[in-house]
């Protein structure tokens, strides 16, 4: 069977409810799709007029009552906010594999929520509300998504069309804070979280969202060798450092056993300087290895230039005092002292598998985003790939 790209969009309303971890989880814990994908978009009028006008002409292909109900609930829920002008986020997740328009479907479930049982996302996460004449009074889908593969790709072609104007990050949207204490700060899923396919990812972001911050942009993306270089640049001073606090009576202790009389620590200072140097360069090592699957001393120049082997999902939150908000939420770099319901107690295993970086500061958050291109698109080069421009 062909393998396809099938998309979910996050609807405004679910992503103001700090639903996104939820549903994200869903998908990647029901199907066998590879999650290759994501971008927050703030959709101008235009886009808005257009998609909506591709629902309404299955509507009126088909005569379906559903279809033009969509169609009207994007033209509402999905347009820059009237008074203001300012646009509303919505979050496009991408995913790719066999039968994947099919997959993605059944997992979405009717927008009628004809099930009811919490079975599929709509079923949790939606609202289809009558009267009892059967008048719609109340309508919210969650998520919209594509029955088929045509109109996968119609929708898909639109939306990368509008990727690099009306995506990336969206800290001007209607229903995101304004003033000089807000902050951005980056939250990166490490590796560990996507080793196999687990609901892991959209709980640690469901925990997150206790935090009351938005999502104001999201990439999927594996790190090059000399992106994760670069970020985790300032951790080779920290290594070097905490040697020193460890370094110095071990090596004596060792020499001392080694030789058969005592080494007093004072002798070994600047033996303990060069060690921590090679302790840091050993531990940086097997951080970027983690982070991209390779050493840099093992890259050429080339190599480290080129996609890593371990995916990492980005994420940038928005709101007043951001980065202590989510570093408490993460809990200490090491699981083992972190707290119950903290994100590295519940999902670590150890001072580097510990499920997620946050910035420790507004300015390495700019720097951090800045290495990972947090605005790059994805989108568009994905849909060409299986659908053409």
């Amino acid at each position: 069977m062909a393998r396809e790209l099938a998309f979910v969009l996050i609807n405004p309303y679910t992503i103001a409810k700090s639903r996104t971890g939820g549903i994200i989880a869903r998908y990647m814990a029901r199907t066998d799709l590879n999650f290759v994908a994501a971008r927050m978009f703030g959709p101008r009028q235009e886009l808005v007029e257009q998609y909506a006008a591709q629902v309404r002409a299955v509507a009126d292909a088909t005569g379906s009552e559903t279809s033009r109900l969509i169609a009207e609930y994007v033209l509402h829920s999905y347009a820059p906010n009237p008074s203001t002008g300012r646009r509303r986020r919505v979050m496009l997740l991408l995913f790719e594999g066999e039968d994947a328009v099919r997959k993605i479907w059944e997992v979405t479930g009717s927008a009628t929520l004809k099930l009811g049982s919490g079975q599929t996302v709509r079923d949790t996460y939606g609202d289809y509300i009558v009267d009892e004449q059967n008048r719609v009074r109340y309508f919210e889908p969650a998520v919209l998504v594509a029955p088929t593969l045509e109109r996968a790709a119609s929708a898909l072609r639109l939306w990368a069309k509008y990727a690099a104007t009306d995506g990336g990050v969206m800290g001007a949207a209607v229903d995101v804070d304004q003033g000089q204490e807000v902050q951005k700060t980056l939250v990166l899923l490490k590796p560990d979280n996507f080793r196999f396919r687990s609901a892991r990812p959209g709980n640690i972001i469901d925990l997150l969202s206790s935090s009351g911050l938005r999502i104001v942009a999201v990439k999927k993306l594996a790190m090059t060798v000399a992106q994760a270089e670069e970020f985790y640049a300032p951790v080779r001073a920290v290594l070097a450092e905490k040697f020193k606090g460890f370094g110095l009576t071990r090596a004596a202790g060792a020499l001392s056993r080694e030789f058969g009389f005592p080494v007093p620590e004072d002798a070994l200072g600047s033996v303990c300087d060069s060690l921590g140097l090679l302790f840091a360069q050993a531990q940086f090592e097997e951080i970027v290895k983690f982070m991209t699957g390779c050493k840099p001393s093992e890259c050429s120049p080339a190599e480290k230039e080129t996609h890593g082997t371990e995916a990492c999902l980005a994420l940038v939150y928005d709101g007043v005092d951001a980065v202590r908000k989510i570093r408490t939420l993460l809990g200490p770099t090491d699981p083992s002292k972190a707290s119950p319901g903290s994100v590295r107690r519940e999902f670590g295993s150890d001072i580097m598998v510990n499920a997620a970086h946050a910035s420790d500061s507004p300015a390495n958050a700019e720097r951090e985003m800045r290495i990972i291109r947090v605005e790059e698109d994805t989108i568009a080069p994905w849909v060409e790939k299986f659908y053409g421009a």
